[in-house]
């Protein structure tokens, strides 16, 4: 089974497992998904990892997306699952400018049903405008702009919230933000 997850110098996020390329590692003990005590402290036991790029995403802001392979017993969770065995088979450098374009390539996806609901509401496409600048021209100036359009965005993003989220969670949707992260990692390959 292939799956995503995302390291933070080669290791998982909570706790010291370092990954080795192509090694199989197993856990002992009964699998628990990750979840938080009344204490604020994490519990878990088993090998984290979600189907789409962007699930695992949204768990650790790594800088190492993992393309891994996971056998033996597992738990499903909406947007993560734990296994019993996993092994990392492929690793990319994860960049700032890759996290930029995904949330662009998502709030594209999402802007029809917003610009629908609000037509004359442009504050979420000029958010959008000012990211892909920065994209061009990373510069002090377009970061600023950047930030003042995402907060400007930010409000107009709150009343929509309902229709762009059940845009995000639909699973054509997940699936075309997965293909298109995944191509911006076959465009560095070639």
């Amino acid at each position: 089974m292939i799956r995503y997850k995302f390291l933070i110098q080669n290791k998982s996020k909570n706790g010291d497992h370092k990954w080795r390329l192509n090694k199989w590692y197993k856990i002992d003990g009964d699998l628990e998904m990750c979840h938080q005590l009344d204490n604020g402290d994490f519990t878990a036991n088993g090998f984290h990892c979600s189907k789409y790029i962007q699930d695992a995403l949204s768990y650790v802001n790594g800088d190492t997306l993992a393309v891994v392979e996971c056998r033996g017993k597992h738990i499903d969770g909406d947007d993560k699952e734990v296994w019993e065995e996993m092994r990392v088979i492929k690793r990319y450098k994860w960049t700032k400018k890759h996290s930029i374009k995904t949330s662009i390539y998502s709030a594209r996806l999402c802007l029809p049903i917003f610009e629908d609901q609000y037509p004359n509401d442009d504050r979420p496409r000029k958010a959008i405008e000012a990211a892909e600048k920065v994209l061009e021209h990373d510069t002090k100036a377009n970061r600023s702009a950047a930030v003042s359009a995402a907060w400007s965005a930010e409000s107009a993003a709150v009343s929509a919230a309902v229709s762009a989220a059940v845009s995000a969670v639909r699973e054509d949707t997940k699936k075309q933000i997965h293909e298109y992260v995944l191509s911006l990692f076959e465009e560095a390959l070639q």
